[in-house]
């Protein structure tokens, strides 16, 4: 199984991404996804000889889904410590509607790192759904399959695949 390691004041603490989704619920599990694939990309990037201390972790991200959020709060408090912002001027406009907002900053102690994902991780027919107002009962069921699928297609894929440096 693989997990992310932060430390606790020195402590090593291990999460799963079955621990994030029982603390995010089962809305957003893509989301919960790439909040999970970042925190694999970044953390070696920021921390190479150690998991870094979780209290010491701030991100910044154009992303505005619940999932994404939660995973970091779980893992790094940084929401609730004030260190978590959404800023849309991280948004890369020219990679189109269904992947400018999926960037990430994060720091860590004297180290920051941008993530973008890469194309093909996300569909352009769950971003039109999830932003559409008003979805008929079918319309929902196929949101909720979409948002498992990708999940589930994260979940096997290398962070190095899914989200790249910039």
């Amino acid at each position: 199984m693989t997990v992310i390691r932060v430390l606790e004041n020195g402590k090593l603490l291990e999460y799963g991404f079955d621990d994030l989704l029982r603390y995010h619920g089962f809305g957003f599990p893509g989301g919960v996804a790439h909040g999970f694939k970042v925190m694999q990309r970044a953390f070696p990037l920021l921390s190479p000889e150690a998991p870094p201390e979780r209290r010491e972790i701030s991100v910044r991200t154009a992303f505005r889904g619940p999932g994404a959020r939660d995973a970091f709060e779980m893992v790094t408090r940084a929401v609730i410590e004030d260190r978590y912002a959404i800023d849309a001027s991280l948004e890369i406009p020219e990679r189109g509607e269904t992947l400018m907002r999926y960037v990430f900053e994060l720091s860590y102690r004297n180290a920051c790192i941008t993530l973008k994902i890469r194309e093909g991780h996300v569909r352009d027919e769950f971003i039109l759904l999830g932003r559409k107002p008003e979805r008929t009962p079918e319309e929902e069921e196929r949101l909720t399959w979409l948002k498992q699928e990708m999940a589930d297609r994260l979940l096997v894929a290398d962070p190095l695949d899914v989200y790249e440096t910039i």
